[in-house]
């Protein structure tokens, strides 16, 4: 059985989160889909407008997730581990360096595959185009 390992933080479900998650799932066998803490999202830069136990409950959810889980705080590697997969994807805007995760893969003894999904051409694709064109929205109205 492939498993595969999705990552994110997911907030504000969107058209790009599903095609994300689709893609991901058709390499496999089980998606596994790891959700970011709020102080690893915070972290990270961003401020999720859901928990992180909502943003879990709501991902697990989704049609194609098999399992949904909420990373740790302290070290990715600590889940990795935990999930053991055999491919990790990535979104095409998350900010990894496909080298360095290989090299931490392989300094905790796991042989997965890193695949980037690619971007979904439609409009509001990230959350941050989301929360614009809420804002501008708002903005229209005063």
């Amino acid at each position: 059985m492939i498993k595969v390992m999705a990552t994110g933080v997911f907030d504000i479900i969107h058209l790009g989160h599903i095609h994300y998650l689709k893609e991901s799932k058709k390499l496999g066998d089980m998606l596994v889909v790891v959700v970011a803490r709020d102080k690893t999202a915070r972290k990270n830069g961003k401020s999720p407008i859901f928990d992180e136990n909502s943003r879990l409950k709501l991902v697990s959810e989704l049609k194609p997730v098999d399992y949904a889980i909420l990373g740790h705080e302290d070290d990715m590697m600590k889940t990795v581990l935990e999930v053991r997969p055999d491919i990790i994807t990535l979104g095409y805007d998350q900010k990894f360096d496909e080298v360095g995760l290989n090299r931490q893969l392989q300094k905790v003894g796991v042989e997965a595959r890193i695949v980037r999904i690619s971007k979904y051409d439609g409009d509001l694709n990230s959350s941050s185009l989301v929360r614009k064109k809420i804002m501008d929205l708002i903005g229209e109205k005063m």
